[in-house]
């Protein structure tokens, strides 16, 4: 068997085993959870439904969530999630079900869910069970020709349309689930796309609520951009202030007094003099470190790739960097990026434990993809005042995206996507 039909054969039965999986979640959840919503709904007016539906809703998404995540691992295939986010507070007892009920039913995705539960038990279901089927159909009629169709000989046993009750029939039966095993060769894979291209076709928003939702991500991108540019101009005058400026004033006072005391007082001019350097150089430094902070000379001279390497040399933990970069991103990208991973790394070193940490820096399909995994004692989170919620802010200027996975007792992973063309 050469590599080439090893690898069909090895796919074909690996997209078997996922459709079987699939078929029952498709079949026994997708009923389970579109029987439960409409009997939520229904039961609204009695009262009971604006206790049960926000928690059926939740478990809906949960389950289209699911879908969206095998849908992308197991077929490259990308659903959005659409879903408006909730009030932090919806008020307490039956006023705030009311109103979380509300909210649910107001947004369009909750509709959409349950359109895509009516097509996943019916048309993706089918679609599974002609995945399966194409492989273990002709098992059937392996052992029909095996000796099977004896059993058949009194009467006839339909194989598709071929009757099967003789050792020729059998072996026609052969002939075809052969012609079927072949075709599932080819096929399953493709099926098992379609399953999840016809999820996407119900569960991914219209254009136009996509275009709302991109105006409204842009606003708030913009006024995140607006008042982090103004929180750091407010930095550096900080910086400025305390540091380099302070001893500035004081190197030049120092410079003063030695003026005053050169002809008086020599070696006492000699020692203010020396401390005068030692400030300038302070300074020096001082500023220099305020310019890294800014955009890092190795940024800028050698890019990021080399700059994230900087970034990974300096750590108290052994760290290992791989780059493949064709080509530099623009400046404002690069920065973002730099930034970005500079946090994670410092977050990794300082709140996970870790001893050791991988970066993979990388660019495809238009994306720069960068990945930070430590194994330190897991539990990040994105929330609200935590450093990856910053990092999520700063990506999002860029219409990035920050997917972090960090399972209790680790590993931490945190991957970082920013749409952008190198040159």
């Amino acid at each position: 068997m050469t590599k080439a039909i090893q690898s069909r054969v090895q796919g074909s039965l690996l997209a078997t085993g996922r459709a079987f999986v699939l078929t029952f979640a498709s079949i026994a959840g997708s009923v389970t959870l579109f029987v439960l919503s409409v009997l939520s709904l229904a039961f609204i007016p009695l009262g009971v439904g604006l206790l049960t539906t926000p928690w059926v809703t939740e478990q809906v998404r949960a389950h289209a969530n699911r879908r969206r995540l095998l849908a992308v691992t197991w077929s490259d295939v990308r659903i959005p999630v659409p879903y408006r986010p909730l009030p932090g507070d919806t008020g307490e007892g039956l006023a705030g079900q009311v109103r979380r009920t509300v909210l649910l039913l107001r947004d369009p995705a909750t509709w959409r869910d349950l359109q895509w539960l009516l097509v996943d038990m019916t048309a993706g279901a089918f679609v599974l069970v002609l995945v399966v089927g194409l492989t273990v159909y002709p098992a059937e009629a392996l052992v029909l020709a095996a000796g099977l169709w004896r059993v058949y000989e009194d009467h006839r046993y339909w194989y598709a349309f071929v009757p099967v009750d003789s050792q020729t029939s059998a072996l026609y039966a052969l002939t075809l689930g052969a012609a079927l095993f072949v075709a599932g060769l080819w096929a399953n894979r493709p099926l098992l796309r379609l399953h999840f291209v016809l999820a996407r076709s119900v569960l991914a928003p219209t254009h136009e609520q996509e275009l709302a939702r991109r105006i409204d991500r842009l606003t708030e991108t913009r006024h995140e951009a607006v008042d982090t540019a103004a929180s750091e101009l407010r930095r550096i005058e900080r910086d400025l202030h305390d540091g380099a400026q302070a001893r500035l004033v004081a190197m030049g006072m120092s410079l003063g007094t030695i003026e005053a005391l050169v002809e008086k007082d020599p070696a006492q001019a000699k020692k203010l003099l020396a401390m005068a350097r030692q400030s300038s150089a302070e300074a020096l430094t001082e500023l220099r470190d305020l310019v890294r902070g800014i955009h890092p000379p190795v940024l800028a001279e050698r890019g990021l790739g080399d700059a994230v390497k900087a970034l990974a040399l300096r750590l108290p933990v052994a760290s290992e960097v791989s780059v493949e970069l064709p080509g530099r991103a623009g400046a404002p990208v690069e920065s973002a990026a730099y930034f970005a991973v500079s946090e994670t790394l410092t977050n990794a070193v300082k709140h996970a434990g870790a001893d050791r940490i991988w970066v993979d820096v990388h660019h495809a399909d238009g994306m720069l993809r960068i990945s930070v995994t430590d194994n330190g004692g897991g539990g990040a989170v994105v929330g609200a005042g935590s450093g990856l919620s910053g990092i999520e802010r700063r990506l999002g200027t860029f219409d990035g995206v920050l997917a972090v996975s960090s399972p209790a007792g680790g590993p931490t992973m945190v991957t970082m996507e920013i749409p952008c063309a190198l040159s």
